[in-house]
């Protein structure tokens, strides 16, 4: 058995060309997080713990954002990548626990969305992977509202 954890926070912008998605879900939101790539936190730290797990760096390293190949590309394309690299080690997935800090917008009712987008990039069961959602009560930049984070654990069988 290998652990993995994965953290990625990113900042909430006003930016009507970018799109609010979390886990591979689009959430309706008049606002959207600012980065390279479509900015899914979530699913950054889910890549983030799977990479730990094998030593093999972060996203950052396989993805970097100074490469444009990866300019507003889809966050799930990049989970299918890893998951290559993951069989490519000979190890599977067990199970994926992921909680996203936000003040807002409410997640309650996406999560589910999440978990089935998440499980089937990873290639896994919905029961093997759970997401939370949590605010920070107002506090720090997550209960300002003024961004997103998420972490990720994973547990991989080799």
């Amino acid at each position: 058995m290998r652990i993995g954890h994965g953290y990625d926070v990113h900042r909430l912008i006003n930016d009507p060309d970018r799109r609010l998605v979390l886990g591979g879900v689009e959430l309706p939101s008049e606002l959207a997080l600012e980065g390279h790539s479509d900015a899914d936190v979530l699913t950054h730290a889910v890549m983030d713990a799977l990479l730990g797990a094998l030593a093999l760096g972060d996203i950052g390293k396989h993805f970097p954002d100074t490469d444009d190949r990866y300019l507003g590309i889809s966050s799930m394309l990049l989970l299918e990548k890893v998951m290559e690299l993951v069989r490519a080690a000979g190890a599977s997935v067990s199970n994926i626990d992921a909680t996203v800090i936000a003040q807002r917008p409410r997640l309650a009712g996406y999560i589910d969305d999440m978990r089935a987008s998440l499980a089937a990039a990873l290639g896994v069961d919905i029961s093997r992977v759970s997401v939370k959602a949590t605010t920070e009560e107002k506090l720090g930049f997550t209960g300002r509202g003024e961004g997103i984070a998420a972490h990720a654990v994973v547990l991989l069988e080799e």
